[in-house]
């Protein structure tokens, strides 16, 4: 990107939002990021080391952090305890991310990149799109995404009496679609909830954090299927 296309976006950026939605923004996409690299440090050490690996404990501790988090207000003065809280759950989500990352560098190590640009890609426009669209213009997804949510959950457990590829792959791009819907509804929902005067960015950014491991997961297990098809066919 060009300084002069990027003053340009500033520009358009800053006119558009209110500068208390913006700093907000700032702020929800800096714990963004804080949590993928724990995820990543995560998964790291589910792959690298010995000294922990995905099972009930990281499932459990990923879930009673977040818990912790959710039901400690944000009161101005514990954002560092709240900031510790978050690491620790996606630090622990990270290193749930480590089965399914092993079965993808057996078929192919590039899978990870590719699928991790590709992920970011998506999140970035979906997200760009939702900031700049018209006020609320995506917040009527709410019921569609959480029938379809509800779809998803039944796929699932059928799928686990019925075995079926189909299904599976059903579940896969229906899941992917769906959390795609969730980065434009949580983006315009987080804005909105701003504007109301809610300030909490650290538990906003855990939506946007749930929403990109989605997409994520998602697809390193279409790209690593398709290249065991492809495999396959060759041989």
């Amino acid at each position: 990107m060009s300084s002069t296309t990027f003053r340009t976006f500033a520009r358009s950026f800053g006119s558009k939002i209110e500068k208390p939605v913006r700093t907000h923004l700032v702020n929800v996409y800096a714990c963004l990021t804080v949590s993928m690299i724990a995820a990543a440090i995560g998964a790291y050490v589910h792959l690298f080391t010995n000294f922990l690996s995905a099972g009930l404990f990281t499932t459990l501790g990923a879930t009673g952090l977040l818990l912790a988090l959710m039901y400690t207000q944000d009161n101005g003065k514990n954002r560092s305890l709240r900031i510790s809280y978050l690491v620790g759950f996606t630090f622990f989500t990270g290193l749930g991310i480590g089965p399914v990352l092993e079965y993808v560098i057996h078929v192919d190590p590039s899978i990870i990149p590719t699928a991790f640009l590709a992920s970011t890609l998506v999140f970035t426009s979906f997200s760009l799109s939702a900031i700049f669209a018209e006020r609320g213009k995506w917040l009527y997804l709410g019921g569609t995404l959480m029938s379809l949510l509800s779809v998803l959950m039944c796929l699932s457990l059928a799928n686990l009496f019925l075995g079926s590829d189909l299904i599976f792959k059903s579940y896969l791009y229906l899941g992917l679609a769906l959390m795609s819907g969730f980065v434009l509804y949580d983006t315009q929902l987080i804005m909105e909830k701003r504007r109301a005067g809610d300030k909490d960015f650290i538990a906003h950014s855990v939506d946007l954090f749930v929403d990109f491991i989605g997409i994520f997961r998602r697809l390193l297990i279409i790209l690593a299927q398709k290249e065991q098809g492809s495999k396959k066919r060759k041989d």
